[in-house]
C-alpha cells in the first residue's frame, strides 16, 4: 500500500494499490492484507465526534486485523466459493458481496457461491453482523482478494501461453490471449495455485471500469425464497433432531419453582421428554403440534420474574426519576418538551430457534446468529468443553431487527441437549418472543432548543431508557464482559449512543447525553438502537421552531443542515414528493432529515388523519392515520446495488410507520399483553402507502456508506411531523395509538395461546 490516488485521499483504504496473500492450496486461495491508513485526519474543524470517528467506523477498525482470514477461492468447475462471515437475515448481504466478486475476478455473477461461515474465534471482531458495517467494513478487504484472484489467473495463463500479462483478458469467467486462445479459470485454477504462502501486490478495478457494482440486482437467493426451496434452520434435517419447546413463566424472567404434573405430561401421546431448564421447562416430541399439547397441559409453580409488579405507568415514574437535567432555563426563547416511547418488540417474522446435538465431548449448533463467536464461548463454558470442542453453524434468518445478535435460543437448545443426550429442533412460539424476548425500550426523551432572532443559540438533549442490552457481541467478548460488571455497561452505553448519534443541523452549542436505568427487562439492539426515538423527538423540535420563526420546515432544515450531502438529499426529497402542495384538511405533509453511518436520508410522507380514515373498521386491528404517500431520498455514497438499497429504505419505511402510529407493547403486572403478531401492531396493507418512491442519490464518496437501519429513524420522524401537521397538535408518546387496547388480552397461563379454530369463518 505505497501508492494513492488523489481523488482517494478522504477516503480510508481507498488507495489504489493493496497487498494481499496467495494461500499454499491445491486450488487458487486469495485473501485481502490491509492495515489502517498512517496519515491522520486534520481537516475537520466540526465538533461532532462522528465526524471524526463513528460507531461504523470503530467496528471496521476491529475487524481489519483479521481481514486476511477471510478468503476467496477458485474452484475447478470455474465458480467461485467465498464464506462470508456475517449473516445474512434478509438484508441482501450475500447478493451485494457476490457482486463485490464478480467485479473484480470478471466473472458472471451466478457463479459466484456465497455461505456463511462458521463461527471462528480467529476472527475475533470480524464476525458481528451490525450497525449496518457488513459493507462499509468488508468493501475493500473482499474486493481486494478477489483482486488477487484474477492477477494470479492472468499471471498462470501468461506463463502458460509464454504470452505478457497485458495482452490477456477476463470476461465472464474466460481467460483471452492472443491467437484466440482462452481457458476458463477453472482450468486455470489449479496452475495459478500457491504451494506456500506469499504475499502480493495488486490494483483495484477503478469506479469507471465498473459493470457489477453500482448496477441494481435482483437478489441471488430470490428464487429459492418465492418457491420454498431456501433453507432455514428449522429446514435443516440434522439426524435425530426432534421439535421441542418451552413452557416459559407468566411474568418477564420468572422461573420454574416446581411441576406438579411431570409424569402425566411425559406420557402423553408423541412426547419423548420432558425436563426443567433456567428458562422454563422443555418439552421434546415427534411434532411441533405435540410440543404445543404437553406445554398446554403442564402445570407449573412459577418463582417471581425480574420485572415482578411492573407497569408502563411506574416504569415511566422511573425514567422520569432518572433523567439527567437540561440545564437552568435559558434566558433567550426557547422551544422545550419531553417525549415518551414505550416498549415495542424485537421480534422477526422468523420464530426464534436452533439445532442443539450435544453429545459426549462435543456439541454442535445451527442457528442464525449475528454474533456466533460469543454464542460459541458461551456454549462451551456453559458446559465445560474446550472452544475447539464447540461447532456452531451459521444459517440464513428470516429477519433480526437486531434480534439474532443474542443467542437465547441457541443457548437453551444446548442445556435441553445436554440433559436429555439427543439432538433437539427447538422452536420459540409467537407468544413467547412477544413476552419473553427481546424489546426495545420504554425510553423518555427531553428536548431543547434556545434561539435568539434567526440564531439558534443551543440543543439539548437528555435521552432516557431502560437499559439497553449490548452485551451480545460487539467488539465480541469484550463487550460481552462489559455489560456483566457490577457497574453495569452505562459507560459502554453512552459511548455508544455518542458514536451513533450526531447534529446535522448548525445549533451554536449541541449536547446529547443518554442515562439508563432498570436492566430488569430483555431488551436488545433493535434496529437502528437509539436513533428513531433521539431523531423523531429531535424533528418533531425541529418542526416546532421553524413554525415560532415563522418559516417553512422544509426551507428551516435546508438553511441549518451543515453538509452540502444532507442538503441535497433533503432537496431531493421535497422536490419528488411536491412538498408544499396544498392538502385537504386533516391531512398533511412531515419531513425530516437523519445522518449516521456515513450516509444521509431524507423522508417525506403525506398523511391522513381525517375521521373516516382514522375510524375505517378493521377486524382485530388497528386502522388509525394512514400514510399514503412516501418518498425516501438516501445517499450512501456508492451503492453497491441500488435495488437491495430500495428494498432496504422500504422496509426502513415500514419500520418507522409502525413505530409512530401503531406498534407497542403493554406492560401490566410484571408482563407484556402482546402474545403475537395478530396484536403487536406493525405496519400492516392497510397502513402502508399506495404510493411509495425511493430516490437513490449519485455516488458523493466513492465509498459505501452503512444503509441497512439509516432510513428508520428519519421516517419515525416523518410520519410523526406529518402527524403533528395533520392534527394541529404534536404527538408525545409514541406510538400515538398506544393508549387504547384494541385487543382482549390471552392468557399468561398456560403460556401457548389455543390455536384459532375459526379461520374458515373469515374466507371471503
Amino acid at each position: 500500500m505505497t501508492t494513492s490516488h488523489s481523488d482517494d485521499k478522504a477516503q480510508p483504504f481507498a488507495r489504489r494499490r493493496f497487498l494481499g496473500y496467495v494461500l499454499a492450496a491445491p486450488t487458487l486461495v486469495t485473501a485481502a492484507r490491509l492495515v489502517p491508513p498512517s496519515e491522520a485526519r486534520a481537516d475537520i474543524p466540526s465538533p461532532e465526534i462522528t465526524e471524526l470517528i463513528d460507531l461504523n467506523d470503530v467496528m471496521t477498525a476491529a475487524a481489519l486485523p483479521t481481514s486476511g482470514l477471510i478468503t476467496v477461492e477458485v474452484n475447478p468447475d470455474g465458480t467461485v466459493s467465498f464464506a462470508l462471515p456475517r449473516t445474512e437475515v434478509g438484508q441482501g448481504i450475500t447478493t451485494s458481496t457476490a457482486m463485490l466478486i464478480a467485479e473484480e475476478l470478471g466473472i458472471p455473477l451466478r457463479r459466484v457461491h456465497i455461505t456463511l461461515a462458521d463461527a471462528r474465534p480467529e476472527l475475533l471482531f470480524n464476525q458481528l453482523t451490525g450497525g449496518s458495517n457488513t459493507t462499509f467494513s468488508t468493501y475493500t478487504p473482499i474486493r481486494v482478494a478477489a483482486a488477487v484472484a484474477r492477477d494470479r489467473l492472468l499471471r498462470a495463463a501468461a506463463r502458460e501461453w509464454g504470452v505478457p500479462v497485458t495482452e490477456l483478458t477476463l470476461e465472464a469467467g474466460v481467460v483471452g490471449g492472443p491467437g484466440n486462445r482462452s481457458a476458463g479459470i477453472g482450468e486455470l485454477s489449479e496452475k495459478a495455485a500457491g504451494v506456500r504462502a506469499e504475499q502480493v501486490s495488486v490494483r483495484l478495478k477503478p469506479r469507471d471500469m465498473f459493470t457489477v457494482i453500482g448496477k441494481p440486482h435482483g437478489r441471488v437467493d430470490a428464487l429459492d425464497a418465492v418457491t420454498g426451496r431456501k433453507r432455514f434452520t428449522m429446514d435443516l434435517n440434522v439426524p435425530e433432531a426432534l421439535p421441542t419447546m418451552v413452557c416459559r413463566p407468566p411474568t418477564i424472567n420468572g422461573r420454574v419453582g416446581s411441576v406438579a404434573n411431570l409424569p402425566e405430561v411425559r406420557a402423553m401421546s408423541g412426547v419423548t421428554d420432558v425436563v426443567v431448564i433456567p428458562t422454563g421447562v422443555a418439552v421434546r416430541a415427534t411434532t411441533f403440534g405435540r410440543c404445543i399439547d404437553a406445554v398446554r397441559a403442564l402445570r407449573v409453580s412459577w418463582r417471581p420474574g425480574s420485572a415482578e409488579g411492573k407497569s408502563d405507568a411506574s416504569v415511566l415514574r422511573e425514567l422520569r426519576a432518572a433523567e439527567l437535567p437540561l440545564g437552568p432555563p435559558p434566558l433567550t426563547p426557547s422551544v422545550e418538551e419531553r417525549f415518551t416511547f414505550h416498549f415495542r418488540s424485537n421480534s422477526a417474522l422468523e420464530p426464534n430457534c436452533a439445532i442443539a446435538d450435544v453429545r459426549s465431548g462435543r456439541a454442535e449448533v445451527w442457528s442464525s446468529l449475528k454474533a456466533p463467536i460469543v454464542a460459541k464461548e458461551a456454549i462451551a463454558a456453559r458446559l465445560g468443553l474446550p472452544l475447539g470442542a464447540v461447532t456452531v453453524h451459521v444459517t440464513e434468518g428470516g429477519g433480526s431487527f437486531g434480534r439474532k445478535l443474542f443467542f437465547d435460543a441457541a443457548l437453551e437448545a444446548v442445556e435441553v441437549s445436554e440433559r436429555i443426550r439427543k439432538p433437539v429442533k427447538l422452536m420459540w412460539h409467537r407468544a413467547d418472543d412477544s413476552r419473553q424476548g427481546r424489546t426495545h425500550p420504554m425510553a423518555t426523551s427531553r428536548v431543547r432548543i434556545s434561539y435568539l432572532g434567526d440564531t439558534v443559540l443551543a440543543y439539548r438533549q437528555r435521552h432516557t431508557g431502560v437499559a439497553t442490552d449490548l452485551g451480545h457481541g460487539l467488539g465480541e467478548i469484550f463487550t460481552a464482559l462489559a455489560a456483566r460488571l457490577p457497574v453495569g455497561d452505562i459507560g459502554f452505553s453512552e459511548t455508544f449512543f455518542q458514536l451513533s448519534q450526531s447534529m446535522p443541523y448548525d445549533f451554536g452549542v449541541n449536547s446529547r447525553l443518554l442515562s439508563e436505568t432498570d436492566k430488569g427487562f430483555n431488551t436488545g439492539s433493535m434496529r437502528n438502537v437509539y436513533s428513531p426515538d433521539v431523531t423523531c423527538a429531535r424533528e418533531l423540535l425541529v418542526d416546532r421552531l421553524a413554525e415560532d420563526m415563522g418559516r417553512d420546515p422544509h426551507r428551516f432544515r435546508h438553511d441549518f443542515l451543515r453538509d452540502d450531502r444532507f442538503r441535497a438529499v433533503l432537496d431531493k426529497a421535497a422536490e419528488v414528493g411536491d412538498w408544499g402542495r396544498t392538502m385537504p384538511a386533516g391531512t398533511a405533509q412531515g419531513i425530516a432529515f437523519h445522518s449516521e453511518y456515513h450516509s444521509a436520508c431524507a423522508v417525506l410522507v403525506e398523511i391522513d388523519c381525517r375521521p373516516e380514515t382514522v375510524g375505517r373498521p378493521v377486524r382485530d386491528g388497528v386502522a388509525g392515520p394512514r400514510v399514503t404517500r412516501a418518498v425516501v431520498a438516501v445517499d450512501v455514497g456508492l451503492a453497491v446495488n441500488p435495488r437491495g438499497l430500495e428494498a432496504q429504505m422500504m422496509g426502513c419505511l415500514m419500520d418507522g410507520i409502525a413505530l409512530t402510529l401503531t406498534s407497542s407493547l403493554h406492560l401490566e403486572d410484571g408482563h407484556f399483553l402482546e402474545a403475537s403478531w395478530d396484536n403487536y401492531f406493525y405496519t400492516r396493507q392497510w397502513n402502508t402507502p399506495p404510493e411509495l418512491k425511493v430516490v437513490v442519490l449519485p455516488d458523493s464518496t466513492g465509498r459505501p456508506g452503512g444503509a441497512g437501519e439509516l432510513g428508520v429513524a428519519a421516517s419515525m420522524a416523518a410520519v410523526a411531523c406529518a402527524y403533528g401537521r395533520a392534527t394541529g397538535t404534536m404527538p408525545t408518546v409514541f406510538p400515538v395509538n398506544h393508549g387504547t387496547l384494541s385487543f382482549e388480552p390471552k392468557p399468561t397461563v398456560p403460556p401457548v395461546p389455543a390455536s384459532p379454530v375459526d379461520g374458515l369463518d373469515h374466507v371471503r
